[in-house]
């Protein structure tokens, strides 16, 4: 995969105190941890599910819907199951621990808080859940290519759509598919098959951009999430990507062989605002078909309903005036 810079733990405070909010953060971010804040559990709820924090630390005790209430709704959110919860509470009723622990949190604080319990027990959430995203980052992977698989794939487009609804951001799907490769099988055999495959995966490895999500998304198709990204910008990209893919060689008993690809491309500023996963999928895959029907080895966007054909022809959306970027 491409490196990461990596980036602080997220923890997210849920509580309906400012002073709480302060108190945790004055008592977190020595220890390098980047500390946001939600004062009521429905916005904590929206705020888990769009960033996507490594630690959730929640009060019971909030107005309107508690903390049970809270916890038992992310622990049932494929987007968030995972994320650990410690509760926050100023009592010490075993009743209501072991509720909590049984709902799925992994431990309590008690307040007033002790800074260095506080410290202690979010590190210790924290390392658990460093070593479970190992173990699952590699249940995530394609054995072949190393790229994502379709697993993950269906996971981050989810939590994608949610970021960029929350935030008006454009999100784009690009549908890749190996032009002719059951005559590639045919001609050469899997094992060529496979160097194939993992030489378009270098490709669309080595051009895609840093924030992109390249994936396998089965068989000889592939698949790029493009977040904060327009259709414009998601056309470049594809076509970069293309001509990658176009320019690149194998060898097979000593015949030099070409292979070229087709891509769709769909984006979800054109779909609507309460778009589905399945629905920006099904539009790149218009997209994809509409290359395929057209001779292979080009782009097509899916826009209002309709495909454009945009290899060899970069002005087919029109003037880029007025255009996000």
């Amino acid at each position: 995969m491409n490196p990461e810079v990596p980036n602080p733990n997220r923890v997210l405070v849920i509580d309906d105190s400012e002073s709480t909010h302060k108190l945790v953060i004055a008592r977190l971010r020595p220890e390098g941890l980047e500390v946001i804040g939600e004062l009521d559990g429905e916005r904590g709820i929206e705020r888990s599910v769009a960033d996507q924090p490594d630690l959730i630390l929640l009060d019971i005790g909030l107005p309107n819907v508690d903390g049970f209430e809270v916890c038992r709704r992310l622990k049932e959110h494929p987007a968030t199951r995972n994320i650990p919860i410690i509760f926050l509470t100023g009592t010490t009723d075993t009743e209501s621990k072991v509720r909590g622990l049984d709902l799925g949190a992994v431990d309590y604080v008690t307040k007033p808080f002790d800074q260095v319990e506080l410290r202690a027990r979010v590190r210790a959430a924290l390392r658990t859940k460093r070593l479970q995203d190992i173990l699952e980052q590699q249940s995530f992977l394609d054995g072949l290519t190393g790229l994502w698989n379709r697993s993950y794939l269906d996971r981050r487009l989810e939590s994608e759509l949610n970021v960029a609804r929350r935030y008006g951001r454009p999100l784009s799907l690009v549908l890749v598919d190996v032009d002719h490769f059951k005559r590639v099988n045919d001609s050469f055999g899997h094992l060529f098959g496979d160097i194939v495959l993992q030489g378009i995966a270098e490709g669309l490895r080595a051009y895609a951009r840093r924030s992109d999500i390249v994936a396998r998304y089965g068989g000889e198709e592939f698949a790029i999430l493009l977040t904060d990204t327009n259709l414009r910008s998601a056309m470049y990209v594809s076509e970069r990507l293309r001509s990658s893919a176009e320019s690149r060689h194998f060898e097979a008993r000593s015949e030099v062989v070409s292979v070229t690809a087709s891509f769709g491309v769909a984006c979800s500023e054109e779909l609507g605002a309460d778009l589905t996963p399945e629905e920006l999928i099904r539009a790149a895959d218009v997209g994809l078909y509409a290359s395929k029907d057209a001779g292979r080895n080009c782009v097509h966007l899916y826009r209002n309903g309709e495909v454009i054909l945009t290899t060899g022809d970069p002005g087919a959306l029109g003037p880029e005036e007025g255009e996000n970027t």
